[in-house]
């Protein structure tokens, strides 16, 4: 009872820890600082995002999570270390109880993985809850109704869609395509139409300024600096939001055909209540401008954005896990 009682939000991009009682306590980049070797850690978070592109070859800086699993266990775990360590600070004697969401595609072996990890790093007990299921909580919807509820959760890695009722998933689809999937194509667009090299860290803050789902009449305009391909010189150019759209419809077409999948999946009475209510976005891909216009037109059904969609699913999994003997009556929810 005296323990600690967190949710943690794995993200491939960003890691968002929840405490009961005190709200979100952490939201930090998933990046790892590693020597070269690979056997200490030099910096977690933040500090390891200020490295990125520009530590010398001693100092690799990597994401332990890849597509919402774990890619690197060691690193995983010393990252999971080191947050938990971070929420405790010296209240150590108690060892906290965890729940940690999970993308609902990953495998038996790769939910093991991620259960280890959490108990390596100082959890009392790991729980795993579904990722749709954690964005829907998170969300407010009326996920225990005998109703449809559809939701799409666009993270970093992966895009998780789910039509939810009766507080289990009735058809559930994950593909691992997302934020940053979104990113290398801002970068491989540049490289072939304008000849400029950029980093991952530079397409981010493209996507951020300017990114758009749909064409906009008046488009938006920012500067990139990259390292031109021809020259082999430092340039800037001036890119717009059209730009991005052009260079973004790959992977946005992914997720229309995954939306898709699962609404001809959907039972007849399910698909009637999500054409009368809508789609949820939620994650922090969700924000894209005009990306609900983008999905309403390519499906036919209305898209609206959750409230504070990047923290719907960490607020999703700490209210879980505030109501665990509750939940822990319905598997369907905790593995």
């Amino acid at each position: 009872m005296l323990g600690k009682k967190i949710g943690i939000d794995l993200g491939t991009s960003t890691v968002l820890i929840y405490v009961k009682g005190e709200g979100i306590v952490i939201n930090e980049p998933s990046l790892v600082a590693v020597n070269r070797d690979g056997t200490r850690i030099l910096a977690v978070g933040r500090q390891a995002l200020e490295m990125v592109g520009r530590a010398p070859d001693t100092i690799q800086v990597v994401r332990p999570m890849r597509e919402g699993v774990i890619a690197d266990f060691v690193v995983t775990e010393g990252m999971l270390h080191h947050f938990i360590g971070k929420v405790l600070g010296r209240q150590r004697i108690f060892k906290p109880e965890i729940m940690i969401c999970v993308p609902s595609g990953v495998t038996s072996v790769e939910r093991r993985a991620v259960t280890e990890a959490a108990i390596s790093a100082g959890a009392r007990q790991a729980w795993l809850i579904d990722e749709p299921l954690a964005a829907a909580i998170g969300a407010g919807l009326p996920i225990s109704e005998p109703r449809g509820n559809a939701i799409c959760d666009i993270g970093g890695g992966t895009t998780e869609i789910a039509v939810i009722s009766l507080s289990g998933m009735v058809v559930a689809h994950s593909i691992r395509v997302g934020g940053n999937r979104i990113d290398d194509a801002i970068a491989v667009h540049l490289k072939r139409k304008y000849n400029l090299l950029i980093g991952e860290r530079s397409a981010e803050e493209v996507k951020i300024a300017v990114g758009s789902a749909v064409l906009m009449k008046e488009p938006l305009r920012t500067e990139v600096r990259g390292r031109d391909i021809v020259s082999g010189l430092p340039r800037s150019l001036e890119v717009t939001s059209n730009d991005v759209v052009e260079a973004i419809q790959e992977p946005l077409g992914l997720i229309v055909g995954a939306l898709r999948t699962v609404l001809e999946e959907t039972p007849p009475e399910l698909a009637a209540d999500i054409l009368d209510r809508g789609i949820v976005l939620s994650g922090g891909g969700s924000q894209l401008r005009g990306l609900d216009r983008y999905l309403s037109i390519h499906t036919g059904i209305p898209a609206v954005i959750a409230d504070d969609p990047q923290t719907s699913v960490v607020r999703g999994t700490g209210l879980a896990l505030e109501h665990f003997e509750v939940l822990k009556r319905n598997q369907s929810y905790l593995r």
